[in-house]
């Protein structure tokens, strides 16, 4: 309320057409836009083969993120988003997911998670973070209170209704308790699903009007396909595709576009995840900072050597 969230800042200075787009398009599935976005597999895929030797294990999904929260820590302008009209400079840096949970039966279970970044992680800051998190929440009898609590809900008719209507009004003017919108996973600066991992391809999934989600991730299996060099040789090729939707108000398209070349950036040489960003950049009113995880894979110095050389 008056500028204040638990999450966030209202920004004070912008472009005012930009401003103006929550009048225009009020809803987030008014603003929704649709991108591909096609990784070249083989950098990422000798990166991981190469931690893999070093004794780090990596996943696709961990690099994507990881480049994700370096390009937020560029380009802080994508970590916004509009509630009641009003833009706000998020103060955290988050990333949500859904996982299979492990059942006895072999019954097919989600849950959904968030989990919290600095924004000078590294690719095996992130890795400790999100391997912690599935950890932790892959079984039903240690799955989160949002999924207990979901559970509860459902047995009383009406329940329901009731209380996700407060929690909107309540989160409309900023009234919603910190402790709520840490385990919500609606309140999130990407939400990512990784439909690889079941044999999907990708979607452009939509963006939840419930929450503050400004950008959401689906990654598809991978691709291959025969294409020509500029030699004229016909050369095979794989590739990670990936749907993206973000919200078209939260900023300029120029912006989008600075966001998504520092990404490229990372998946084109993953090693640069490796160290932190020389500088990190935060919006007015919204520098934030994480405890680094206490479990994350350290190089030898022999291996950052090698890696420099």
């Amino acid at each position: 309320m008056f500028g204040f969230r638990p999450e966030g800042r209202r920004v004070k200075e912008m472009d005012p057409i930009v401003k103006m787009m929550p009048y225009i398009m009020p809803m987030r599935c008014d603003a929704q836009v649709f991108l591909d976005y096609d990784v070249d597999y083989d950098p990422l895929m000798r990166f991981i083969a190469q931690k893999s030797r070093e004794g780090c294990k990596i996943t696709f999904m961990e690099i994507v993120i990881a480049a994700f929260v370096r390009a937020v820590s560029q380009v802080p302008e994508i970590n916004r988003f509009i509630m009641n009209k009003q833009f706000f400079n998020r103060k955290e840096l988050t990333v949500s997911f859904t996982l299979l949970l492990d059942t006895e039966d072999g019954s097919i279970k989600e849950n959904a998670v968030k989990i919290f970044f600095d924004p000078s992680d590294t690719i095996f800051d992130v890795s400790a973070r999100i391997k912690k998190v599935v950890e932790a929440n892959r079984h039903e009898e240690t799955s989160t209170f949002l999924l207990k609590l979901a559970n509860m809900l459902l047995k009383v008719p009406g329940l329901p209704n009731l209380v996700v209507g407060l929690v909107k009004l309540l989160d409309r003017y900023g009234l919603c308790p910190k402790a709520l919108l840490d385990i919500l996973p609606f309140h999130t600066s990407m939400f990512i699903t990784n439909n690889a991992s079941i044999g999907l391809m990708r979607v452009y999934h939509h963006i939840y009007n419930f929450g503050n989600t400004s950008v959401f991730f689906g990654m598809g299996v991978p691709k291959r396909f025969n294409t020509v060099d500029g030699k004229g040789n016909v050369v095979r090729k794989c590739q990670l595709p990936i749907g993206i939707t973000v919200d078209e108000r939260v900023c300029a398209g120029a912006t989008y576009a600075k966001f998504f070349a520092v990404m490229k950036q990372c998946f084109l040489h993953p090693e640069s995840l490796e160290t932190a960003p020389e500088k990190v950049f935060y919006n007015e009113g919204a520098e934030f900072h994480v405890e680094k995880p206490a479990d994350a894979f350290v190089p030898r110095p022999a291996q950052q050597e090698t890696l420099s050389a």
